[in-house]
């Protein structure tokens, strides 16, 4: 895995490679100490391509404007980077998350205000897609400005862990109960048909949009409203949705059962989809 980690700092003549300080485990480790900024993180598909890498780039100088700075995206330097990194990484495919700096910051010699981290993509268990996962809450954590993905909500919800089947996410929820989202993934319920999210005090999921973009085209419903704790037995099924590792069956919330606790039918089709719709709509970061 080590030998896999890379970090970048992305200089005005390109991206410098950095090294890999020793017991990092993934790409947001490699990150940790840097100064705050705005980030995203997202995955390829077919070893190059990214899956609407456009609206991570918007989301990510909203998120710069919303904290006030003066300067702009540079896109081009970025996707350039981007696309010769991931077309170099020795595996299959990549997980990459990069930062963008208020103002540049010197690590290694290397003086930079974007810098670029790549693992290896390990794909959800198929156990958990089969059979779905448990998510428990954290009262405790709070966006305290959810449109805008800064580094700093990383280093906040690192104590929660993350990744068992029993354990798979953690819940915000807003002072009257009601749900938000994941503490790195949005959440989404299935009352029959109708596909209900929360539509304000949550971050702007890219991958929730691909999928509530798809939504329509299965004869679903969407309806945004923030679900009631209480509520949450009462819907039919449920997932939440991130970048890095797309739509996850959820079968349980803290003591509620959705449904009848496997995974459903709705959910199946909308995952489907959107994996047809990445072997379909992925890109390069630059031209071919």
């Amino acid at each position: 895995m080590a030998a896999e980690l890379q970090l970048h700092a992305l200089t005005e003549s390109g991206p410098r490679a950095l090294a890999v300080e020793a017991g990092s485990g993934n790409v947001h480790d490699l990150l940790e100490r840097f100064p705050g900024g705005v980030y995203s993180a997202l995955r390829t598909f077919g070893h190059d391509r990214f899956l609407w890498l456009e609206e991570h780039l918007a989301r990510t100088e909203r998120s710069m404007a919303g904290l006030g700075w003066p300067r702009k995206l540079d896109r081009t330097r970025l996707c350039a980077a981007l696309d010769s990194l991931v077309r170099a990484y020795p595996g299959a495919d990549s997980r990459v998350r990069f930062d963008v700096l208020r103002e540049p910051f010197e690590v290694q010699g290397r003086r930079a205000d974007m810098f670029i981290a790549l693992s290896p993509f390990v794909p959800v268990p198929e156990k958990f897609l089969r059979e779905g996962v448990t998510l428990d809450f954290a009262p405790h954590l709070h966006r305290r400005a959810p449109k805008i993905k800064t580094t700093d909500f990383v280093r906040e919800r690192k104590p929660l862990p993350l990744g068992a089947q029993e354990r798979y996410e953690h819940v915000l929820v807003d002072e009257e109960e009601r749900v938000l989202e994941c503490s790195s993934a949005n959440l989404a319920f299935f009352a029959g048909d109708e596909l209900v999210t929360a539509g304000d005090g949550v971050l702007e999921g890219i991958t929730l949009a691909v999928l509530l973009h798809l939504a329509p085209k299965l004869g679903f419903r969407v309806h945004r409203a923030r679900v009631a704790v209480a509520e949450i037995a009462r819907f039919d099924e449920s997932f939440l949705s991130s970048s890095a590792r797309g739509p996850v069956p959820v079968v349980r919330i803290g003591p509620a059962v959705l449904g009848d606790g496997k995974v459903g039918p709705r959910v199946r089709r909308l995952v489907d989809a959107y994996y047809d719709c990445a072997a379909r709509e992925a890109q390069r970061a630059v031209g071919a």
